[in-house]
C-alpha cells in the first residue's frame, strides 16, 4: 500500500510562507534541488491544494524556458510526467497531467492507496496537508529546515488537538545549511 507524505521547505521557526507571502528564502541550491528532484521522482501522485497548483503551474511549461539548465529541464519533465489531483471549490479546470480531485480528501487518498503502482502519495500544501493530518492519514513527515527565522506567515505543522509521535528515520545536512529531517507517524 501506498505511503501518504508530506515534504516541504520550512524556516527554523516552523513557517512555509512569511508573513509577506514569501518563500525567496526557499530557493535550493544544486545539492537541495538535485536531492528535491530525486524526491519527486520517487513519488506516484502528487495531491495539491489550489495555492500549490497555481505556483507550480509553471513546470508544466518550464521546458521551453531556454534559460533553464540540466538539472531543471531534468525537473520539469519529471513533474510534467507526474500525475497530480488538485483540490479546489474555486478551480473548474487544471492543466497538463492533472486533474481535479472528484470525491472528498479521505476517499480520495484511500482510493489511491489501493491502486496498483508504484511510489508515493505526496501531499502539497500546508492547508491541504492540515486536512490529511487531522484524519490522521500522512504516514511520513520530511521537512527540509531553511537557516532562517520569518517571524510569521503560514505553518508547516497546523495547530492540533492531538499528540502525533513520530520516529526520526534519516537526517541529513546539506552544505548550504539546509538540514532534510524524515519522520515516520508512529500508530
Amino acid at each position: 500500500m501506498r505511503s501518504v507524505t508530506y515534504s516541504m521547505s520550512v524556516s527554523l521557526d516552523g513557517y512555509i510562507v512569511g508573513p509577506d507571502g514569501g518563500f525567496d528564502w526557499t530557493a535550493p541550491d544544486e545539492e537541495v534541488f538535485r536531492f528535491a528532484t530525486d524526491e519527486v521522482r520517487e513519488l506516484g501522485v502528487h495531491l495539491l491544494g489550489r495555492r500549490l497548483y497555481e505556483t507550480m503551474l509553471y513546470w508544466e511549461t518550464a521546458d521551453q524556458d531556454p534559460s533553464l539548465d540540466a538539472s531543471m529541464l531534468e525537473f520539469a519533465a519529471i513533474w510534467k510526467r507526474l500525475p497530480k489531483v488538485v483540490f479546489s471549490t474555486t478551480l473548474s479546470a487544471v492543466q497538463g497531467n492533472t486533474r481535479l480531485a472528484s470525491g472528498g480528501l479521505a476517499e480520495e487518498i484511500e482510493r489511491l492507496r489501493a491502486e496498483p503502482g508504484d511510489g508515493n502519495i505526496a501531499i502539497g500544501g500546508a492547508t491541504l496537508a492540515a486536512e490529511v493530518a487531522a484524519l490522521g492519514l500522512i504516514d511520513e513527515y520530511r521537512v527540509r529546515v531553511y537557516p532562517v527565522l520569518v517571524g510569521g506567515g503560514i505553518p508547516f505543522f497546523p495547530q492540533r488537538e492531538r499528540r502525533v509521535d513520530l520516529e526520526l528515520v534519516e537526517t541529513r545536512t546539506f552544505n548550504s545549511r539546509v538540514v532534510y529531517l524524515r519522520y515516520h507517524v508512529t500508530r
